[in-house]
């Protein structure tokens, strides 16, 4: 039996999605007698009373009226055969959206998987309908901020004592002690082949990231007066990697090398620790590799706050980077408004990708580009934007189907896919434009000659040209940083970089030649501003340099 129905019939179950209220109409003119009574749609309970009554049918086309406003149906666990795919159209307004049906009979054990990403054509919708497309699924903060704050005032007041307690609450591991000295902990023993390939990420990294020093700049703006800006790194930063269902030692990379290279004299990364209380030996390979200087065995809230705050063990940070979920953001955000004086590096939310595709695009690589930002969790999002015609929709969704089936990850990434979307556009302009106010944190741009698009990005966090470039590499080692702005930030935000881990300090100097030329300026407007001390200031010393010449 299908654990997620309502009423399935023994001999045949599809599985139906529809995204408004809407009429399922068949094209056929000759539609003949009502559909077998022995037809059933499985009802997830969770969507409650759904009422559906079949009209006609014919073949794979039927009409069905349903009463709904939001029905998503993405799995069965049934007894049944192979699936096949059938064409559905649903007609609802002035749209006409295309989408697939599953079929099944009885048979063999299976699991069917069935893409439920919903689709529209971006020039019949209103700028209303556009709008809440680009917004991403929001988190309630007024809810988890009420459960973050105490944790943030808890480690503030009791330290690694509260530290420990909810690292035994919310990880279920008892601490001795929550921090580690990188420089005493043993060398990590890693099979050749990862530790090669962190190797090649952690060079790839460095080399992109060290281009980027910046050059001290000094120039004479006026005779004898000469401005420059020097850059100096933050004194102490604080990393976190996440844990949970996914480690990333990834991140650790991503974030410790932009730190190493900026010189920080304090690098403290924060990662959830194991059952058995130790450390992912590949998160602490990276961290080794690249500088870390402690390890604070904590994840979540309570790990913001003692990277924030400091506690007996761990050292008080001027800036914590480091993606992570809403509770860790929820700390972020609470503690940069704080007395605990910190800043963060972006606002963070869930993982996302829009993949701009043609007709010249590979299914296939399209559909793993997708599954490879849903699987990070089930509030990801992604977006297909399909630009111009010829582009085989049908193919790319039952590549969906059959990639996610064979995932480890599937689930996640099939809740995902819920909350996903894709776009019919009519030519690249009109689908970069629709990018540009998404402001995507991943863009994907699969097009022939993808390369000439590339100036008409304004708004994204970091863009991959053509079919040879996955998202991938960017996640792990092309060079770039995959820490980058969500939820549409990358519209005022960038993503990590050596600037994110220096400060920029302002010089100036003048000779008596140069007060003489630009003082009286100075005084001037002094004065139309009512702040006398400041053109005292001036003219004091330009009396100075007077008398001095006088005499």
């Amino acid at each position: 039996m299908c654990q997620e129905s309502a009423s399935v019939s023994p001999s045949r179950v599809f599985g139906l999605r529809s995204d408004a209220a809407s009429s399922f109409r068949s094209e056929s003119p000759d539609l003949v007698g009502a559909w077998q009574s022995s037809l059933y749609l499985p009802i997830p309970e969770k969507f409650g009373s759904v009422s559906c009554s079949i009209i006609a049918a014919k073949s794979s086309e039927f009409q069905v009226l349903m009463d709904c406003q939001h029905f998503s149906f993405n799995r069965t666990n049934c007894l049944c055969k192979p699936y096949q795919t059938h064409h559905l159209q649903i007609i609802g307004g002035k749209r006409q959206i295309q989408r697939r049906i599953l079929y099944l009979q009885a048979g063999s054990r299976n699991k069917a998987i069935s893409c439920s990403m919903k689709s529209y054509r971006l020039s019949e919708l209103t700028q209303a309908e556009v709008d809440r497309l680009k917004a991403r699924p929001r988190i309630d903060f007024s809810s988890i901020f009420s459960l973050v704050n105490p944790i943030v005032d808890d480690v503030r007041h009791r330290g690694d004592a509260a530290v420990k307690d909810y690292t035994a609450k919310f990880d279920k591991v008892e601490l001795d002690k929550i921090v580690e000295y990188v420089d005493e902990l043993p060398d990590p023993q890693l099979d050749a082949s990862v530790r090669d390939a962190f190797d090649v990420a952690y060079n790839n990294i460095y080399a992109f990231h060290a281009a980027q020093k910046p050059v001290d700049r000094s120039m004479e703006n006026m005779k004898g007066v000469r401005c420059k800006r020097v850059a100096r790194s933050i004194a102490s930063v604080g990393l976190y990697v996440p844990g949970g269902t996914a480690v990333l030692p990834s991140t650790a990379l991503m974030l410790a090398i932009p730190a190493q290279i900026a010189g920080c004299k304090t690098i403290v990364l924060a990662t959830p620790p194991a059952s058995d209380g130790s450390i992912c030996k590949e998160v602490l390979y990276c961290a080794k590799k690249a500088g870390v200087t402690h390890i604070l065995k904590a994840g979540g809230a309570q790990a913001i706050s003692a990277m924030a705050w400091g506690t007996e063990s761990c050292p008080k940070v001027e800036k914590i980077f480091g993606p992570g979920n809403q509770y860790v953001t929820a700390a972020k955000m609470i503690l940069q408004n704080s007395e605990a004086m910190v800043s963060i590096d972006m606002p963070a939310g869930p993982s996302e990708v829009l993949v701009i595709a043609d007709k010249y695009a590979s299914p296939k690589h399209i559909a793993s580009d997708l599954l490879s930002q849903a699987e990070h969790g089930p509030d990801s999002q992604v977006v297909l934007v399909i630009a111009g015609d010829g582009v085989n929709l049908r193919a790319i969704e039952e590549e969906i189907s059959k990639q996610c089936k064979s995932l480890p990850r599937g689930e996640i990434a099939l809740k995902a896919l819920d909350h996903s979307f894709i776009i019919f556009t009519a030519n690249m302009v009109e689908a970069t434009t629709f990018s540009n106010s998404y402001a995507p944190e991943h863009l994907i741009i699969n097009v022939k000659d993808a390369e000439k698009w590339e100036s008409f990005i304004e708004n994204a966090g970091s863009v991959f040209l053509g079919q040879w470039t996955p998202e991938s590499v960017g996640d792990y080692a092309s060079g770039t940083n995959h820490v980058l702005p969500t939820y549409g930030y990358a519209r005022i935000y960038s993503g990590v970089s050596l600037d994110s881990f220096l400060k920029y300090i302002t010089v100036q100097s003048l000779t008596k030649e140069g007060l003489t030329n630009l003082g009286p300026y100075v005084a001037t407007m002094a004065e139309v501003e009512g702040l006398e001390a400041h053109k005292r200031a001036v003219t004091l010393r330009l009396q100075d340099i007077e008398a001095a010449q006088i005499s």
